[in-house]
């Protein structure tokens, strides 16, 4: 698929791996859609001022499925159609399993599995009827290998997966995509805010000795949307963490 002045709605793109997805589309000519659960600032927009595409905001809560057909409707109201799905919006909540409740168990799958549900479900019939489209679903390595505290998080990145694999045999025939990449430990908020021994730790588990940076998550995120032939897979960009 080419790129340019194709549009593009990546959800939870306010900052972090989102927000540098937008930033690789709109880079190489796509026209982008900010999502939040918040209003879209006019800073964030200014961010994007640089790029000769259209660049807009819709902010709604993917977890409920109205918000998710509206927002859908309204980009499609305004660009035309929606060409690529990046499903990235995802929340955590940890906790020891003894200690988790089911609230806390069904709040991270409500937006992290749920949501991806409600927005692919808000897309497919437009992609459907255009008999083109791709999807890609931000799982993560915790959904390939758990991890300690993470039973809600881990549960819903690898639901993630197989949800992705069984709407791909779907929709491959009318010549939509569905692909999933499981990012290891990228730089953002939350990996700056980790202390230094445990970063050293963290450090030991990763081949390549360092954490990722969100444009080589969005460089594999646009290769995705490119491939016409490939759909199914699930591609973890972690420095080798889960490579077998």
């Amino acid at each position: 698929m080419e790129i340019k002045e194709k549009n593009v709605f990546v959800t939870g793109s306010t900052r972090g791996i989102g927000l540098g997805i937008a930033h690789e589309f709109a880079r190489l000519g796509a026209n982008v859609v900010l999502n939040g659960r918040s209003a879209i600032s006019e800073e964030l927009l200014a961010q994007f001022a640089d790029y000769s595409v259209k660049v807009i905001g819709v902010s709604g809560d993917i977890s409920q499925e109205t918000d998710a057909k509206r927002m859908i409707d309204e980009v499609i109201s305004e660009l035309g159609s929606v060409d690529i799905l990046v499903n990235n919006a995802g929340i955590t909540n940890d906790k020891l399993m003894l200690k988790m409740t089911e609230a806390d168990f069904e709040k991270v799958l409500k937006i992290n599995l749920t949501g991806a549900f409600n927005m692919t479900q808000a897309v497919l019939k437009p992609m459907t009827k255009a008999r083109q489209g791709a999807i890609i679903n931000v799982s993560s390595v915790v959904g390939l290998i758990g991890n300690v505290g993470q039973a809600n998080y881990a549960a819903s990145k690898a639901g993630l997966i197989g949800f992705s694999k069984s709407v791909a045999k779907e929709v491959a025939a009318r010549g939509i995509r569905v692909n999933v990449i499981a990012p290891g430990f990228i730089e953002s908020d939350m990996t700056d805010a980790i202390p230094e021994k445990m970063k050293d730790v963290i450090l030991g588990q990763i081949p390549m000795k360092r954490i990722g940076k969100p444009e080589e998550v969005a460089q594999v995120v646009v290769f995705l949307a490119q491939q016409e032939y490939l759909t199914g897979q699930v591609i973890a960009i972690d420095g080798g963490m889960t490579m077998i």
